[in-house]
């Protein structure tokens, strides 16, 4: 009877532990088990998009390499709207938001943010030519439109108090980029746009003027969602510090960032034009030619060499559409310069050749951009800028590093030290700088079918263009 009594309140022990609930594992550890990173981010050329069979943005280069780190796969989810990822989040489905978010009052007491990665600023813009620039919020003569749910919306209700006759409203029927494409349709009077997205739009759209800034110095994070053990949340700083520290950070921002930054109304205007006007003439040239290049770079090479003017002469002696040396077109089996498709022929061939003389351990698109360093300026004046960014700690096979040393081969005390001795070194950073803007203007227009198969009769209107403030 003991025993029988015994053994049943044994049983009941057994049962009821098996009962008691089991301690979870910690938000990475389900992940690893997972096997998938789950990453929540908005549709658009600043943090995800679909490029034929790949996909591509800062945002998914930056939760890629996070996923491989963590060695799982990557599964993205995407978004038009704001308000649909903070409900993601929310709900679990996710298990970070990267979408090129900043911090304000209200997200900060919901959700956690990881480390800043990319500083932006917030300006009103309109369209060029429709009204008065106004100088501040008192001058804004028609209503603003935003996105609702982004921090330009929670920016305006917190201020709406400030200024009584500002008419503004937030709405959910379109994104950031298409509200800016409706200033310049003359849909809506005013948006606000961050920066990043700005400087990519004006490449396409140079009509778009900024009035002011409304914020400036605003860190972007990922977000992650309430409720959860700071696990993650640890991996993902760790993540960004060591990003830093190794210079990646820097080179997938410049990467997507870097060379839209700097804007210029009238050559931005200019190129457009060119292109529906000048560009179809010899759009078969670049493409017979291109070889294994892509004629989109060609072709923004060449504008960059001579604005597409197949009689051009420089000062030094070069000429025709892809301002070939003498020697050089010799070379290149090129009888006349002036010929615009065997310029074109011979640009192709040299290039290709530069390219060639790149270190094959360079990954693109460094390798591309060293490549067109050396068209401009000599192999030789590049591989100074290459020894002197060793020297100063920076890695020599990193476009971003030896940016920043190019310009040390017009100071004597850096270029006594190298090789071929003095250069204009800053004329390649800005020869890379404009033919990456124009390559991409090109990409955007050709995949949209605006490169008209013949010249258009059009004239873009030039006005002074108005500066960031």
């Amino acid at each position: 009877m003991n025993y029988c009594k015994g053994f049943l309140t044994l049983l009941a022990l057994v049962l009821l532990a098996g009962c008691a609930p089991q301690p979870q594992p910690d938000h990475l550890t389900q992940i690893r088990e997972r096997g998938v990173l789950r990453v929540g981010t908005l549709l658009g050329p600043t943090t995800y998009y679909h490029e034929f069979e790949s996909e591509g943005g800062l945002e998914y280069a930056l939760a890629a390499t996070f996923a491989e780190q963590l060695d799982v796969e990557l599964e993205i989810v995407s978004r038009y709207n704001i308000k649909d990822l903070f409900g993601l989040l929310d709900r679990g489905q996710v298990d970070v938001v990267a979408a090129g978010l900043d911090r304000t009052p209200r997200r900060d007491r919901n959700y956690r943010f990881g480390p800043p990665y990319q500083e932006v600023a917030q300006r009103l813009v309109y369209r060029q030519g429709s009204r008065t620039r106004p100088r501040d919020w008192s001058q804004v003569d028609g209503e603003v439109v935003v996105v609702a749910g982004s921090s330009h919306h929670d920016w305006l209700r917190r201020n709406s108090e400030r200024f009584p006759e500002l008419r503004w409203r937030a709405t959910n029927e379109h994104d950031a980029t298409e509200l800016l494409r409706a200033v310049i349709d003359g849909e809506i009077a005013f948006t606000i746009a961050d920066s990043n997205i700005l400087d990519m739009q004006r490449r396409y759209f140079p009509n778009i003027s900024v009035a002011f800034t409304v914020r400036d110095n605003l860190d972007v994070s990922w977000m992650l969602g309430p409720g959860r053990d700071a696990s993650l949340y640890a991996e993902v700083i760790q993540f960004f510090g060591e990003l830093r520290q190794s210079g990646e950070l820097d080179r997938l921002v410049d990467q997507h960032f870097g060379h839209v930054s700097q804007f210029n109304y009238v050559d931005t205007s200019l190129f457009i034009d060119a292109v529906q006007t000048t560009l179809p003439k010899y759009r078969d040239f670049f493409v017979e030619h291109s070889g294994q290049l892509d004629w989109r770079l060609l072709a923004a090479i060449s504008y960059q060499e001579s604005l597409w003017n197949p009689r051009a002469v420089s000062a030094t002696g070069v000429r025709g559409l892809m301002m070939l040396t003498l020697p050089t077109a010799e070379e290149m089996g090129v009888s006349s310069r002036l010929n615009p498709e065997e310029s074109i022929r011979g640009g192709a061939r040299y290039f290709e050749r530069m390219l060639g003389t790149i270190p094959a351990r360079i990954p693109e698109p460094d390798r591309t951009w060293f490549a067109l360093a050396s068209y401009n300026i000599g192999y030789g004046h590049l591989e100074d800028a290459r020894v002197l960014t060793e020297r100063q700690g920076g890695d020599p096979d990193r476009w971003i590093d030896v940016r920043k040393r190019l310009p040390l081969l017009r100071q004597k005390k850096y270029y006594r030290q190298t090789r071929f001795g003095f250069a204009r070194g800053d004329e390649p950073v800005r020869y890379v700088g404009n033919i990456r803007r124009y390559y991409d203007t090109l990409v955007w227009l050709d995949e949209r079918g605006r490169i008209p198969a013949q010249p258009l009769e059009i004239s873009l209107p030039i006005g002074s263009g108005d500066e960031v403030n």
